[in-house]
């Protein structure tokens, strides 16, 4: 059994998937607390399903996308296997996660969006860092930027890490607390190999646009 907070239908507004329509799982629960999350409502509201009803509820949307998201899903151990299920079923499966827990269980057929918490977040020292082994073509390494210094540490350790060689990263504007045009031009002046990611669904109509 896994504890959802909610499952909906709608744009996918992150990652290199943005723009297609998804079916979003959203998990309970959450081991970090972030300054800017959006998602607080997931930190403890929710229902216990079986992966079987998850898999039900998902297939009633004419979508062959399907993104699992939270809160942390990691945070619940049956969510590996329903990422697998999910695979098995023919849908191409994104991995909404914090970066705090080791995604070794992941299957393999996953895009793992993985997040790596800045200065600004509050949670910057709870990064996994074997999460790192996984910095391939397959893979997408999200920073959120919340200030000059965000930025800063966002690239000393995606230059340190080498990420930029080996893999997607992302640079998203912590949406009302980061003017999208300065990190824009940042990224620019800076010569980053970093790739602006704007919340699209923040930025649109949808019934869900608390933040996915």
């Amino acid at each position: 059994m896994i504890k959802i907070n909610e499952i909906f239908f709608s744009i996918q507004g992150e990652s290199s998937y943005v723009g297609y329509p998804t079916v979003f799982v959203r998990t309970t629960g959450c081991n970090l607390r972030c300054t800017y999350c959006d998602t607080t409502y997931a930190y403890y509201s929710g229902t216990m399903m079986s992966r079987e009803d998850i898999l039900a509820e998902v297939a009633k949307h004419p979508a062959k996308y399907v993104c699992v998201t939270g809160g942390e899903p990691l945070f619940q151990k049956e969510v590996f296997e329903l990422l697998r299920d999910l695979c098995d079923r023919g849908y191409k499966v994104s991995l909404e996660t914090s970066g705090s827990i080791d995604c070794g269980d992941v299957d393999a057929r996953v895009k793992k969006i993985i997040d790596v918490k800045t200065p600004d977040s509050g949670e910057v020292s709870s990064f996994a860092e074997g999460n790192l082994r996984f910095a391939d073509a397959n893979t997408e390494f999200k920073f959120v930027i919340c200030s000059e210094e965000d930025f800063t540490w966002a690239e000393n350790f995606s230059r340190t890490k080498n990420l930029f060689e080996t893999t997607n990263v992302l640079y998203s504007p912590a949406f009302r607390r980061v003017d999208e045009n300065w990190l824009a031009k940042k990224i620019l002046s800076e010569s980053s190999s970093a790739r602006l990611q704007l919340q699209l669904h923040k930025y649109i109509w949808s019934p869900h646009s608390r933040g996915v």
